[in-house]
């Protein structure tokens, strides 16, 4: 493939050191935002979308990595069963959809009709056209019932995807992440342009926007798309009452090694 001149110089790649340094301060306000949605009752849907190796998987790490999972639930589907096409096309998503006190974050979503399902011609023309027809509708009733819906697209360059796709090919410990659609998508660059395109122009509305991270930098991606989130959401955290260690009580106490004596532990090999 030719490569294309950029239409922005490149930025020089953040260092680990100074991303860990902003990452730890997000992660301060995501706890404190945790506290908030549980003390208020908030539900939360964030939708990750983006093409393959864009880089969606390590912004939901950076999320998640330091709140709990009972309050922030990622769902990540796999293709669906034979039931659930029997289903009406969005019902397997809506069921997963948060209690008060949840975030819920949709690692792909519906929004695989506009794309992946549309490209790899797993939905006709048609199917993609009525989606697109009814998706801000459904998203107007989401919002509507009190859900805060949220919406990132991860946008990655095709010199950048490239790059990611040879390092998940040689690499033993990115193999995993080379999904048997990685390969078709690649070759498919400007069908998946022209489906993006098609999706933003029926979906990215006043009421339901696309928010679109550049994703060519990971660190600077998943700062950027916490930092946006923060901003988008009234939180304030609930105060905390102050914390006490108490003592270990010395009623009944006894060597509680002992009785491990002769108990199967595992070999320190480290």
């Amino acid at each position: 493939m030719n490569k294309k001149k950029r239409a922005n110089p490149p930025v020089e790649k953040m260092g680990r050191k100074e991303y860990e340094k902003q990452l730890r301060k997000l992660q301060v306000e995501l706890c404190r935002l945790q506290d908030w949605v549980k003390e208020g009752g908030e539900r939360i849907v964030l939708v990750f979308e983006g093409r393959d190796g864009a880089g969606k998987g390590g912004a939901i790490k950076a999320i998640t990595e330091r709140v709990s999972p009972r309050v922030f639930r990622v769902i990540a589907l796999p293709a669906p069963s034979d039931r659930e096409k029997s289903q009406m096309y969005l019902q397997r998503y809506v069921e997963r959809f948060p209690a008060a006190g949840e975030v819920v974050i949709f690692d792909r979503s519906w929004y695989n009709r506009a794309g992946v399902e549309y490209v790899m011609g797993f939905c006709n023309k048609e199917q993609r056209r009525r989606f697109l027809e009814l998706c801000p509708a459904f998203e107007g009733y989401v919002i509507s019932s009190g859900v805060r819906l949220i919406k990132f697209w991860l946008e990655v360059s095709c010199e950048e995807q490239e790059r990611r796709f040879q390092a998940r090919i040689e690499d033993p410990l990115r193999q995993w992440k080379l999904s048997e659609m990685d390969l078709p998508s690649r070759s498919r660059w400007y069908e998946y342009s022209r489906a993006r395109d098609k999706m933003l122009q029926a979906t990215d509305t006043d009421l339901s926007p696309w928010y679109i991270v550049r994703s060519d930098d990971k660190k600077r991606a998943r700062l950027n798309c916490i930092a946006h989130l923060l901003s988008l959401l009234p939180y304030k955290a609930p105060p905390r009452k102050p914390v006490k260690l108490p003592k270990v009580s010395a009623k009944d106490a006894y060597d509680d090694n002992a009785t491990l004596k002769g108990r199967r532990f595992v070999l320190d090999k480290y």
